[in-house]
């Protein structure tokens, strides 16, 4: 079994109710907390089942063209209903998602492992785990979580970066701040809540490598939104800043951008996420800023 977290869930649900078939928890109250202040406020981690992971790998992973067919499928598997409705309910209560690696981060700390980089991002790290977990191994982690905006990664830079004190922190963000994920932002709470990232990086001396934001022409959980000019306005922004800053820059978004600012369909099944060969395309490139680090 697998954690809960190996896989973008809370993005896939997204994608079911963009098209009307995501099943709701109304009427179903979130657990009352054990306290207002506790010493383990996280309950157990849960767990994916096999069928579930090998499922979400084939719709999502594996190069293909998704269909109406292939989401009614996921919507009506009972077992990926149960965990994505349980995963709704305690991101009610931990929006942050500070109990998302806790567990593993405390693993770590009990091993005295130290890594020498963390990729800190959304579902678009979180489903590169999936896509291509012999690349997070011999110490590089994954601290992806799907869905997520700047401001939630800020919150939770400390517990899941600065605790456990890489050589190098991977920065992959933004899809979801342009989505509007957490409600509406300015373009500079973005810029802020990434200089904020990497400064606090800088005063720990771990060295920052900044990705661009993926190519997508539309989200499918935001169908009335056109995210091409921000991407783009984003993406310069990002790249000016890392060259100022002694931050490496890596261009994700020309590797995998169609003709349009869209996500080349052989790259990518929904539009939005990296398919198995966009993996690999990202991959070629992040090692060749890696390398040093890994010596």
């Amino acid at each position: 079994m697998r954690t809960l977290y190996a896989c973008s869930l809370l993005v896939v649900a997204a994608l079911l109710a963009s098209i009307g078939q995501a099943q709701e928890s109304a009427g179903k109250p979130a657990p009352e907390p054990v306290a207002a202040m506790t010493d383990e406020p996280c309950p157990p981690p849960l767990v994916v089942p096999p069928a579930v992971h090998a499922l979400l790998t084939e719709l999502f992973v594996e190069p293909r063209k998704l269909t109406s067919a292939d989401f009614e499928r996921l919507s009506k598997d009972p077992q990926f209903v149960e965990l994505g409705n349980a995963s709704r309910l305690r991101a009610g209560q931990d929006w942050a998602g500070l109990c998302h690696y806790r567990s593993a981060n405390l693993g770590l700390a009990s091993t005295a492992a130290v890594p020498r980089t963390v990729f800190l991002g959304d579902s678009i790290t979180e489903n590169w785990a999936l896509a291509d977990p012999h690349f997070f191994e011999h110490g590089t982690l994954n601290r992806g979580i799907s869905g997520q905006t700047t401001p939630q990664m800020l919150v939770r830079f400390r517990e899941d970066v600065l605790a456990l004190h890489p050589r190098v922190v991977h920065i992959l963000a933004g899809t979801n701040d342009v989505a509007g994920n957490t409600g509406p932002s300015r373009p500079q709470d973005f810029e802020n809540n990434i200089m904020s990232m990497v400064e606090l990086a800088r005063a720990h001396g771990i060295h920052v490598i900044l990705g661009s934001i993926p190519p997508t022409a539309r989200f499918n959980w935001r169908p009335q939104l056109n995210p091409v000019p921000r991407i783009r306005e984003l993406n310069q922004w990002l790249r000016d800043y890392a060259a100022h800053n002694d931050c490496d820059f890596i261009d994700y978004y020309s590797a995998l951008a169609g003709p349009a600012g869209e996500l080349n369909a052989e790259l990518g099944n929904d539009g939005v996420h990296p398919n198995r060969e966009g993996y690999r395309l990202m991959r070629a490139l992040v090692e060749k800023q890696l390398a040093p680090y890994r010596r």
